[in-house]
């Protein structure tokens, strides 16, 4: 295969998971039943996952002097990630996730979860002033909404000059700069941003309404953005235009274990097929197929699979059509 280089600008967070029977109320205290901890966020989880399909990639972001940030840029490195623009900052923590997870032993849960973003805020336009030119060297560069927005609008503007495509996962939902919005060569939501972000709702009861796609997309396309990938759930993904939408159903029959990272797997795995020769319907099925996977797995970056386990699915659920030459060394 192609192997694309790609930049992942963003964050970094170490997540600290309480399974309890019970969430405590104000004052009180419960005995848990587990404590995990595993390293997340969503920009590091996108670099680790485009890393394992294959592409050759970058990450810029910031962590804390501590041993939360040696355990996230160790496990990056063992992915194969370039953690070489990963800065330190000893004055501010690395950022954490502290996730309580309620179980009723039935197979239901519920969580909380309060994110202390640490590090990842303090990320400056000096620290990132070596893109200007070096984005060039890139086929694509990725950006979520976890770092402050002055930088994700600094370094898609970096790669609009350099005419290198920009994919903006909008996560968690915020107002998007319209500068931002015109650098945007993909933007990728999931349904529920997607309604925040241009005040249309996304209906998908009986089926995904195409209308609200092509409403969606050509509010986004008024504001710069052509190209509009939203992901579903368990209804699939879509991409399209106020002109056109293709709309793909999910994999099925996968028991899903734990959604978390599973929307950075779609996004990551969405930018590793293009940039590898895959047209973008190709693309969605790529990254829907390694989403499946993620989903049916415990944790965040643990949960993540590599190419070669995408590409078995793919034979297992009989896409017969896929390109796996384009996928394969």
């Amino acid at each position: 295969m192609h192997k694309p280089k790609i930049l992942v600008v963003g964050s970094l967070v170490m997540d600290m998971i309480t399974n309890t029977q019970v969430f405590p109320n104000s004052g009180e205290t419960v005995l848990g039943k587990t404590f995990s901890t595993a390293p997340g966020g969503k920009g590091a989880n996108q670099a680790v996952q485009a890393s394992l399909l294959g592409a050759e990639v970058t990450m810029v972001g910031k962590v804390g002097a501590d041993s939360f940030g040696d355990t996230m840029i160790a496990f990056m490195n063992k992915a194969g990630v370039n953690t070489d623009h990963v800065l330190r900052n000893p004055d501010v923590s690395s950022a954490v996730g502290n996730i309580i997870l309620e179980s009723d032993g039935a197979g239901s849960a519920r969580n909380r979860i309060i994110v202390v973003p640490g590090a990842n805020m303090t990320i400056t336009p000096e620290d990132l002033a070596f893109l200007k030119e070096d984005v060039a060297n890139y086929d694509l560069v990725m950006l979520q909404f976890e770092i402050p927005m002055e930088i994700n609008v600094l370094v898609a503007g970096y790669a609009k000059a350099k005419g290198v495509p920009v994919m903006v996962n909008p996560a968690p939902a915020a107002p998007i700069p319209d500068e931002l919005m015109a650098c945007a060569t993909y933007l990728s939501p999931n349904e529920h941003e997607a309604a925040a972000i241009t005040g249309h709702p996304i209906r998908v009861e009986g089926g995904v309404n195409q209308e609200d796609i092509r409403a969606v997309a050509g509010i986004m396309a008024q504001r710069g953005t052509k190209n509009l990938l939203v992901t579903l759930g368990e209804n699939g993904a879509a991409i399209g235009s106020a002109e056109r939408v293709t709309v793909m159903p999910s994999v099925p029959n996968v028991k899903a274990v734990d959604p978390t990272a599973a929307g950075d797997s779609f996004v990551a795995a969405f930018c590793t097929g293009v940039c590898s020769g895959l047209t973008e319907r190709q693309a969605i099925d790529f990254a829907r197929n390694t989403a499946a996977i993620t989903v049916s797995r415990p944790g965040a970056m643990p949960s993540l699979p590599s190419r070669q386990e995408v590409l078995a699915g793919l034979k297992l659920y009989g896409e017969k059509d896929f390109p796996h030459d384009l996928m394969t060394d």
